[in-house]
């Protein structure tokens, strides 16, 4: 049968649900539209849904007391934004963006703390998905440490593409560069680079990755850690 538009099932997590735990939360969910640059949370402010992106992704974002923003984590299709809610807070600490437009669904605060504490199926699917996460954020904050902005920007575009049905990212320069926490010029410069090197077409805020296995051979060894983590945790039908 062909797929509906705005399929709650394209959110792998809601995907790998039984059919016993779906029934509870499908009919409840919310179909939202989810625009570039779109901020679904500020950094502290309370969570009043959580949301399953489809065809979107969205950026978490440390925000510091000066303005200046660096990415921790990307969330698309194979996960779910808004854990600080059913891991015991009200707030959360990180700011969440689109970066990419598309589509999702959102879930009131109150369903999704009394789905997660009848501790079955998606409770237990929930925390795996969690510790992946929490993978790729100390995976990320070592990358910016100790790497390369050519070896950052590598990482960035296989976590963003891992997220996306195609080869193409529409992102500027500039979204890069206060994803990433660094000047434009240097993202300018280490994009030359991967296009120099026939690995992607950049052009008016379009991103085509033409070679992705050369960009998998350039990126540090960070994107790998962080998919094995994904694979090893979650179902093999979600993982990234």
């Amino acid at each position: 049968m062909p797929t509906p538009p705005f399929n709650p099932l394209e959110n792998q997590l809601l995907a790998a649900l039984p059919d016993s735990e779906a029934g509870h939360v499908l009919p409840l969910l919310e179909s939202v539209e989810m625009p570039l640059g779109k901020v679904l949370y500020e950094s502290g402010s309370l969570i009043t849904h959580v949301y399953f992106p489809t065809t979107s992704i969205v950026s978490l974002l440390h925000v510091m007391e000066d303005g200046a923003s660096a990415e921790i984590a990307v969330v698309g299709y194979e996960g779910i934004v808004g854990i600080a809610l059913f891991m015991g807070g009200i707030s959360t600490p990180s700011r969440a963006v689109v970066q990419s437009a598309g589509q999702g669904f959102r879930l009131k605060a109150d369903v999704m703390r009394q789905e997660f504490n009848r501790a079955g199926p998606m409770m237990h699917l929930l925390l795996r998905y969690t510790q992946a996460l929490i993978t790729q954020k100390a995976q990320t904050a070592a990358c910016n440490r100790h790497h390369s902005l050519d070896q950052q920007l590598c990482r960035w575009l296989l976590l963003s593409l891992d997220r996306l049905q195609g080869n193409e990212l529409v992102m500027t320069q500039e979204l890069i560069a206060n994803m990433l926490g660094v000047r434009r010029e240097g993202v300018t410069e280490a994009a030359g680079h991967l296009q120099q090197a026939g690995l992607i077409r950049y052009q008016r805020g379009h991103i085509t990755v033409l070679d992705r296995a050369g960009i998998e051979k350039r990126s540090c060894e960070c994107y790998a850690v962080v998919k094995k983590e994904y694979d090893r945790l979650l179902p093999a039908a979600i993982a990234t």
